[in-house]
């Protein structure tokens, strides 16, 4: 390895470690935040907690470590760049390509292992974690009754409306179901309006002593025609006292691991082997409802009880018989029968339907996770390298090291990537789209970034170019009134403002007819207008102003007003209209009819507005002698969805027009 690909390696290990245990501390403080209602108030030893830590870290690799990428090589070719050891490295011949040589196998080394990592290490931790948790939920320390909430202790589920007294013992609207040990279901429940906790905070016994309250048990008896009438006990009690022993809650084995089936505890060749099995289990389930369905339908015992020889008698052999209403034959009875029947049979069909539906759904997200699993140790490979070319030449293109503005611009590409990521992936799962293109879409949508900004910063330019796109939407909704000079015009236009009305004037008067030089006057007329003058003044000062352009500029101005409050009431009606979806989607049924009918009343003002403008329009280039530019109904109608942007332009446009009348017609 020669010097160079020693330097840059090794000031590149040097901040990716460093970011790396950044990161990884801050997203393992953001999981313990996350399931400290778990950790607290279990009583757990440091080696629990630190074995919770420890099966929660390789999770976060797949976040940790593309962040840490992109960011380091963001911090490292951005130092070089700045610093200019990359002006150094090309003066002797060396590219940005030559230098990403050594970093570039490193990158992909690291993908590799990444993959190993997410095939093995990632499920063995996914595996313990889960066990973990499921264990730790299962300690409840004596007297652990939150408010407010049911807390499963032991054979029962208890839950309590306010705790009060020194050691919270005396409780208030007591709830509790009592768990069978011989059947499951909520059977027995005992309601009180008070209670009292009895043992001290030691005991391995807990006492409760119930006051005033109901106990309510449901009868199921093996005759399930007694069932049919539901028979239960409902009694009345002064004092109820029952007993928990907590021994058994304190000695749950945290060790224990017995789930083990999960779609994230797997590995590649676990996934595959799942995905066959649910794959041929899901067409096993569809070809058993076809099945269903078509025994159901009776289709192959149809002309079973037909009697042939009846249905043929005295009709010749090769005569067909067309019925245009098969009810016909039968009687008012009978074709009540058969509609009854029809009908129950279709009713019937959709229930298995929709039953089956769900199931298959279920089934079909169940098979999604899967599939998007086994292709995220993958995607995650991939992504390292992807992500390195895009931060490599990102930072040589912006000449910033640090952690300033790097960490601003590796911070919001990740999000997007991540987020994008995360977006396609519900969708898959819910089979809006095949679950491996939900997989693969956000390293796909980086791929041609990397690539872009590869060949941008191996051909020494910038990282964009706006100016293509600028200039052509400056010069289409810039108001023409504002004329677009040259750096001599310009010039002459700055002079011509430290003048007076009159000389301006007087400017505009000398112009002749014949003068191939329009500038001068056109500059001049420009300057006045830009003093907000009435035209009548200036015709009181000698200008030859057709009353025309005089209305015109009225017209003008009623224009600009009308249009303005259509803009405005188009966007309360739209951004009324959102809310009223984001209202009934979190199920407020009041604001989201209120958003709707106040967006109704905004989008009623927009169109009278609307067409108050258009005449206003058409009106202005009658009086200009522009009768061809009135606007079109139609096209008025179509382009409502689309205003704020017909706004601009009809606006710079009108704006335009008549600056350019008053050249023509001013004198």
């Amino acid at each position: 390895m020669k010097i160079l690909d020693r330097y840059i390696l090794i000031t590149f290990l040097r901040t990716f470690f460093s970011v790396f245990i950044i990161f990884m501390f801050i997203f393992i403080l953001q999981g313990v935040w996350l399931y400290i209602t778990e950790l607290a108030g279990k009583d757990l030893d440091v080696s629990v907690t630190a074995k919770f830590i420890l099966y929660y870290m390789p999770k976060l690799i797949p976040l940790v470590v593309p962040l840490t990428i992109l960011l380091s090589s963001i911090m490292v070719f951005g130092n070089f760049a700045e610093n200019y050891e990359f002006a150094a490295m090309k003066s002797t011949g060396i590219s940005l390509q030559r230098a990403m040589r050594s970093l570039s196998v490193f990158i992909v080394a690291l993908g590799i292992g990444c993959f190993f990592f997410a095939n093995n290490v990632i499920p063995w931790g996914e595996y313990n974690f889960f066990n973990l948790r499921r264990n730790i939920a299962k300690m409840k320390p004596a007297l652990a009754i939150a408010e407010g909430q049911f807390n499963e202790i032991g054979n029962i589920n208890i839950k309590v409306a306010k705790k009060s007294g020194d050691r919270g013992q005396f409780l208030e609207g007591v709830v509790i179901h009592e768990k069978s040990s011989t059947r499951r279901g909520n059977f027995k429940v005992i309601v009180s309006k008070k209670g009292e906790l009895k043992s001290s905070p030691d005991s391995n016994i807990l006492q409760l002593e119930l006051l005033d309250g109901n106990f309510y048990e449901e009868i199921i008896s093996n005759d399930l025609q007694k069932n049919e009438n539901k028979p239960h006990v409902r009694s009345y009690f002064d004092t109820y006292i029952t007993n928990v022993d907590l021994e058994i809650l304190n000695n749950e084995d945290l060790d224990e691991k017995s789930q083990s089936d999960r779609y994230n505890m797997l590995n590649v060749s676990q996934l595959n082997k799942y995905i066959d099995t649910l794959e041929q289990n899901q067409k096993n389930d569809y070809k058993a409802l076809a099945t269903t369905l078509y025994n159901r339908s009776t289709y192959a015992s149809l002309n079973i009880n037909i009697d042939t020889a009846k249905t043929r008698k005295n009709i010749p052999k090769d005569s067909i018989i067309i019925a245009k209403d098969l009810l016909g034959f039968y009687n008012t009875a009978q074709k009540i029968q058969i509609l009854n029947l029809a009908i129950n049979s279709s009713n019937s069909t959709r229930q298995i339907l929709d039953s089956n539906k769900k199931n298959l759904e279920i089934k079909q997200v169940h098979l999604n996770k899967h599939i998007i699993v086994l292709q995220d140790k993958f995607v995650l490979a991939f992504a390292c390298v992807i992500l390195f070319f895009v931060g490599a030449p990102l930072g040589a293109l912006i000449r910033r090291g640090g952690l300033g503005l790097p960490m601003v611009i590796a911070i919001v590409l990740f999000l997007t990537y991540h987020f994008f990521g995360i977006f396609a992936k519900n969708s898959a799962e819910k089979g809006s789209f095949n679950p491996i293109i939900g997989t693969w879409l956000s390293t796909a949508v980086m791929l041609p970034l990397s690539i872009y900004l590869t060949t941008r910063a191996t051909n020494d330019k910038g990282v964009f170019e706006f100016d293509n796109i600028i200039v052509p939407l400056k010069r289409l909704f810039n108001s023409k009134q504002k004329l677009q000079l040259s750096e001599s015009d310009t010039k002459v236009y700055n002079f011509y403002s430290k003048y007076s009305i009159e000389e301006l004037i007087g400017i505009i008067k000398k112009q002749d007819e014949f003068d191939l030089d329009k500038k001068p006057k056109e500059i001049a007329l420009h300057n006045l207008l830009n003093r907000n003058i009435s035209l009548e003044s200036l015709k009181s000062e000698g200008l030859e102003i057709p009353d025309s352009l005089i209305k015109a500029r009225v017209l003008l101005k009623d224009y600009n007003d009308y249009s303005k409050t259509s803009l405005i009431s188009y966007c309360i009606g739209v951004i009324l209209l959102v809310l009223h979806f984001v209202f009934k989607n979190n199920k407020l049924p009041e604001l989201a009819e209120s958003g709707l009918s106040l967006s109704i009343i905004a989008f009623i003002f927009f169109v009278i507005y609307v067409i108050v403008n258009a005449f206003v329009y058409s009106k202005f280039y009658k009086t200009i002698n522009q009768e061809r530019k009135r606007i079109n109904p139609l096209l008025l109608a179509l382009t409502l969805p689309i205003y704020p942007l017909k706004y601009i332009i009809v606006r710079s446009r009108i704006s335009q027009d008549f600056y350019l009348s008053c050249l023509q017609n001013i004198k």
